[in-house]
């Protein structure tokens, strides 16, 4: 579909789920995509660590595709740009925190130059095909979080990215209530917003509170290193911990790579200058434990991650002990819950102390709970509200709380659903092809694609592999081979793989060598349904005829 004399909106990733942000803007004949991300991998990809929106949709209309916009550095709206960006051949355009995160990612994928990276000014405008845009600087969990004022010829659109109120937000200069008023003021046709903390009742709390919270907790330890694992993004974070690590006597040790990459980012855009100095991993193996403050990756509880070693004694420089205390200043995203929890455990076993919330005020959301939804509308007043980046039940929330906020309309997109925002009422006016796509190893693959499925089954069921010596004119030279891997017979091996020999000897009796195919697949049922009678299940199974 090609706009026309239109204004359409069209979600490839982030509506129905929380991450993997890609959104569409189409307006005569041209589009403009914002953001670029990815999401992490959930267990039923076995092997799998990342996934990627398809876009499909946006390869075939590439030469009416404007740029990619970026609202700001965190891998759920940048983490795609290293796998897909460089086949859209068009213009990233960043402000500068941003714009050093993904250059570095470029670098690390050796993609330097393929891909044209444009930094905007904090508070830039833009002008693209016919799209005008204007950067706003919202407080966020990460540096440079931005929303986007698109105004176009039939209407103007904000859209809010990630975002949150606070008035201590230690790091940047977000926008002020008369400044969002102002855009109000000036007629808004549609809201494209945030909906992740909409079940919040209050609001998600400001970065100032976390830093009086975090130095109060650790000026009251006398003995013991303090870890503090959050997302490595929050450069607001590090500099808390900086100050802390001042005020108790502590020295600051920063544990993990993307912690590192992060600071050496911000430094380039001319954050954390004030940090103290940092204390190597080396040095800190020998420092006093009473006076290490550590900032550490693995707050997902991602097992590489520097806080997943320590908890099982692999890091080479930081081993835990009992009297030291973990502090986990993150949420657990959705799906992570289970590696979380295998971290803290082991810390536990350790004789660690956990602190994370809510036994702990140690850390608040970059995302809008209801109070502040409620305030953005009511600065706003879009005539239009379209939740995104959200569950079902989260975009469903939001709409309902922008109709009480008197919104005359709500529309809930899913990905790939196409939006009229303008001309006339707006409307769903089609669909478009949307899905995943998957990076296993160096390959790009469908997620609902043969390999992943075949991948699926062998990992819930097992595999069983026949191998059948037959001579020239098809008689069994010898007994049938069969293999069992991943099935739950290790007490009865031997008499569970003499019952499926002995069935795919009968079956390769019966139905002879002839027809190859019919023997295969004779014997192949027949060796399931042993396996079957056995287990309970049906696990994939394939048969080599050798012939000599």
């Amino acid at each position: 579909m090609t706009p026309s004399e239109e204004l359409l909106f069209l979600p490839l990733g982030g509506a129905g789920e929380i991450g993997m942000n890609v959104n569409l803007y189409g307006c005569r004949g041209r589009w403009l995509m914002v953001d670029l991300g990815m999401t992490f991998a959930t267990p039923e990809l076995p092997g799998i660590d990342l996934v990627l929106p398809d876009l499909t949709f946006v390869e075939g209309q590439r030469d009416r595709l404007e740029a990619v916009v970026l609202t700001h550095g965190h891998e759920d709206h940048i983490g795609a740009v290293p796998y897909l960006a460089a086949d859209l051949g068009v213009p990233l355009y960043a402000t500068p925190f941003t714009a050093g995160l993904v250059r570095r990612k470029l670098d690390e994928a050796g993609l330097a130059g393929e891909v044209d990276v444009r930094v905007v000014p904090l508070g830039g405008a833009l002008e693209l095909g016919p799209f005008r845009l204007r950067y706003v600087a919202l407080a966020h969990s990460i540096p440079e979080g931005n929303a986007l004022v698109i105004d176009t010829p039939f209407g103007r659109v904000f859209h809010t990215g990630d975002w949150k109120l606070d008035d201590r937000p230690l790091i940047g200069d977000p926008a002020s209530e008369a400044e969002l008023r102002a855009i109000g003021d000036a007629g808004v046709l549609a809201l494209v917003g945030d909906s992740t903390n909409v079940f919040q009742p209050e609001a998600s709390g400001s970065e100032a509170e976390v830093r009086d919270s975090l130095l109060k907790i650790v000026a009251a330890r006398s003995t013991g290193r303090v870890v503090v694992t959050t997302f490595a993004s929050n450069a607001v974070r590090l500099r808390t911990l900086g100050e802390i690590a001042e005020a108790t006597g502590r020295r600051l040790v920063l544990a993990g790579r993307s912690l590192e990459r992060v600071l050496d980012v911000a430094r380039e855009a001319g954050y954390l200058a004030d940090l103290p100095p940092l204390l190597g991993l080396e040095a800190a193996a020998a420092w006093p434990r009473e006076r290490l403050l550590v900032a550490a990756t693995g707050a997902q509880g991602e097992p590489q991650a520097a806080l997943a070693r320590m908890a099982d004694g692999a890091h080479p420089f930081l081993r835990l002990e009992p009297g030291d205390c973990v502090i986990f200043s993150s949420r657990s995203i959705p799906g992570n819950e289970l590696a979380i929890a295998r971290v803290q455990n082991d810390l536990a076993a350790r004789g660690v102390e956990i602190l994370s919330h809510p036994r702990a005020f140690v850390h608040v959301s970059g995302h809008p709970g209801r109070p502040e939804l409620e305030a953005m509308y009511a600065w706003i007043r879009p005539r239009i509200a379209v939740p995104v980046h959200g569950e079902r039940r989260h975009m469903e929330e939001h709409a309902r709380l922008a109709r009480d906020c008197g919104v005359p309309e709500a529309l809930v997109p899913v990905n790939g659903a196409i939006l009229r925002l303008a001309p006339g009422p707006p409307a769903l006016v089609g669909h478009v092809p949307s899905g995943r796509l998957v990076v296993d190893g160096q390959v790009i693959l469908p997620a609902d694609g043969p390999t992943i499925a075949q991948r699926r089954k062998l990992a819930w069921g097992g595999l069983m592999v026949v191998t059948l010596v037959l001579d020239r004119r098809g008689r069994l030279l010898a007994d049938p081979a069969v293999l069992a891997q991943g099935l739950p017979v290790e007490a009865e091996a031997e008499a569970f793989l003499g019952e499926c020999r002995e069935a795919a000897a009968t079956a390769a009796r019966q139905v002879g060598a002839t027809d190859r195919r019919r023997l295969e697949d004779e014997v192949k049922v027949a060796v399931r349904r042993v396996a079957r009678r056995w287990t309970g299940k049906k696990p994939p199974t394939e048969v080599q005829l050798v012939s000599v």
